[in-house]
């Protein structure tokens, strides 16, 4: 018996092992699916068999009754939820379709299909995705377990193998299980026929769904290794040149085995390699290599067979990774003034590392100087890694430009209110003072000022780089003098009256004069008791030196009250109204005008108005009127005969 066949029996006994396990796959290397039925993807619902066959009849929607098949994406809630929920296919693929089964009530064949073109005499695995739908809390617990019987046949019937799954319990929870077994093709025979039957009867469960049904060569084991590494695989960076050695072993089993080393760039599919048959096989990354994953394995398979890919089998892929670069940015908030924060940032990576000038350090997407002064310009390397640990050197220049020096001819000056003083700065080459109150101008070196109240003023020295700073000068404003002496004021002789004075200003000095007459010329409340008319003159004096202010007030001396006897309202602007100048001398009266009825035509109290001869806005007639005047700081009344003449 020769060494393959010795293989091919080994995996024949593990097929008719009694079935205590879901599958029995190849323990060998195996080749690229020759058939691999995915049942396709899309939304719901998939269409119904096409290539393959069925005795189940298709149902285009969810939850098919006993004897239907559907082709789903998912599948919900079905028959009072009393099966799984299927989110997905069993890859987790949401858009990925599944042939979903109810079975009949008599046991049947449900899938039934003609796979051609295989290898004879070659040893395959066949395997498929099974899933019992029925919850376990189904059907009282005592649901109908799915009991499938795979077969492979010649296309005249004649059975090649089978295998049996037993009984596929129900779970709590949806679990897809992989099935499996192996066969070999008779000497001459390249088609044959899939069958599945349903060994159990249908009713409360037996309900499945299959997905991802695979013919694979399976032939002796074939190991990979590339040469000084312990690992399959390998990373690179972009501009990395090297060189490697793949290595491969054949373990017995062919007869007169041919070598062929493939490669596949980025997941796509397997190439020959020229010239590349024996176990080894060198080839080199040159500098320019572009990034992407290069794969590499041996395949092999009986000298006869070597050129069909179906009767080959192949050793684990070897890789060969060519990370990019990072692609970087880098960037910074230069130019920047000193004393202010220089920034810089940097993307493209996961971790960086700056050096600069100085001896500057950091690490970071982005990092700072605080404080920055001109000794911080030059140029700043920054060194980005990325996840692959491959590095990308990138750099920027700044520039930290001196600050302006602000200055000014003087820091404090004091004006008098009103007048001027000409603030002076220098040091940049414009000027922004604030605030604006009070000055001639906000844009030039030397404004003038005339704040209204002591002000601090600052000024913004601007030099060609954009960079500021700031000189201080406060105004101190001194109010100058102001003098109000008063009201006047009106005294009967031999009495006094005491003047309210008001005067303002800072640092003051005020007096009265003439100085007769008055209790005290220093005082802003005097009392005074001159004998006839008099103005008294308020001095009030800056001792700053901003300015004098006068202002008089004149004391009305009555001899006593002359009360007028008659007067003619008759709007020729002479002796229209009737007035006792004297009652201004005092502060309690009331005077009272009656006709010869007794009606009180005209009153007033405490303050002093003249009447113009109308009652209630009608002239009153000429003719004699009855006048009282009580005085009652006095406890004095006058009385006497009033004459409106007209």
């Amino acid at each position: 018996m020769t060494l393959f066949a010795r293989f091919a029996a080994l995996l024949l006994a593990l097929s008719v092992l009694p079935a205590i396990v879901y599958a029995q796959l190849c323990q060998g290397s195996l080749g690229d699916p020759l058939v691999n039925i995915t049942f396709g993807s899309g939304s719901n619902p998939g269409p119904p068999l096409a290539a393959a066959t069925s005795t189940y009849q298709y149902f285009s929607n969810d939850c098919p009754n006993d004897g239907f098949y559907t082709v789903r994406s998912n599948t919900s809630n079905c028959f009072g939820d009393s099966w799984h929920t299927l989110t997905a296919d069993h890859t987790g693929n949401p858009s990925g379709y599944f042939m979903l089964v109810n079975a009949s009530i008599g046991k049947s064949d449900f899938y039934l299909d003609t796979v051609k073109s295989l290898c004879s005499g070659t040893t395959y695995e066949f395997a498929a995705w099974v899933v019992n739908v029925l919850k376990s809390s189904a059907c009282s617990g005592n649901g109908i377990q799915p009991k499938l019987i795979f077969t492979i046949e010649r296309t005249d019937g004649t059975i090649i193998q089978t295998y049996n799954t037993g009984f596929i319990p129900q779970q709590a929870s949806p679990l897809w299980q992989q099935w499996g077994f192996f066969f070999t093709t008779p000497v001459g025979v390249s088609d044959i026929v899939l069958r599945i039957f349903n060994d159990s009867p249908g009713g409360c469960g037996n309900d499945l769904a299959l997905d991802d049904i695979t013919f694979r060569p399976c032939g002796p084991q074939l190991t990979s290794s590339i040469t000084g590494n312990s690992s399959a695989n390998v990373n690179l960076c972009e501009g990395a040149a090297q060189s490697f050695t793949f290595n491969g072993a054949l373990s017995a089993g062919f007869n007169n085995p041919s070598l062929q080393w493939q490669q596949s760039i980025n997941g796509g599919v397997w190439t020959d390699i020229p010239g590349a048959t024996a176990t080894s096989y060198s080839t080199s990354f040159p500098a320019n290599t572009a990034s992407g994953i290069y794969s590499f394995r041996l395949s092999a398979a009986e000298a006869g067979n070597m050129s069909s890919a179906k009767c080959r089998v192949a050793s684990p892929a070897l890789t060969v990774t060519i990370h990019a670069n990072p692609v970087t940015s880098v960037s910074s908030n230069s130019p920047v003034c000193e004393n202010n924060e220089l920034s810089f940032t940097a993307t493209g990576g996961a971790s960086y590392q700056w050096n600069g000038v100085n001896g500057f350090s950091a690490t970071g997407s982005t990092v700072l100087i605080s404080q920055a002064q001109p000794v911080h310009s030059g140029k700043y390397y920054v060194l980005a890694t990325n996840t692959a640990g491959c590095t990308h050197l990138d750099s920027v220049t700044v520039s930290v430009n001196m600050n302006p020096v602000a200055s000014v001819s003087f820091t404090e000056a004091t004006i008098c209110e009103g007048d001027l003083v000409q603030l002076k700065s220098n040091g940049g080459g414009t000027y922004q003072w604030q605030p604006a109150s009070g000055l001639s101008s906000t844009s030039i070196a030397d404004p003038f000022a005339s704040p209204a109240d002591t002000t601090g003023y600052k000024v913004i020295v601007t030099n060609q780089f954009s960079c500021t700073d700031t000189g201080w000068v406060t105004v101190n404003v001194v109010e100058r003098a102001r003098a109000n002496a008063g009201p006047d004021k009106y005294i009967i002789k031999n009495n006094s009256v005491q003047i309210s004075a008001l005067a303002t200003g800072q640092n003051i000095s005020y007096t009265w004069s003439p100085d007769i007459f008055i209790n005290d010329i220093t005082s802003l409340q005097p009392v005074v008791a001159p004998p006839h008319d008099t103005t008294y003159i308020l001095t009030v004096l800056s001792e700053e030196g901003c300015g004098v202010a006068v202002d008089s007030v004149h004391v009305y001396v009555y001899a006593d009250v002359y009360v007028p006897t008659a007067f003619t309202p008759n709007n020729d602007g002479k002796n229209d109204t009737w007035f006792i100048p004297a009652l201004t001398a005092y502060s309690v009266y009331t005077v009272s005008v009656y006709n010869r009825y007794g009606e009180l035509i005209f009153h007033i109290k405490d303050a002093n108005k003249p009447w113009d001869g109308k009652y209630k806005g009608i002239p009153q007639p000429a003719g004699a009127y009855v006048y009282v005047v009580e005085l009652k700081d006095e406890k004095r009344l006058l009385k006497g005969t009033l004459m409106i003449v007209r």
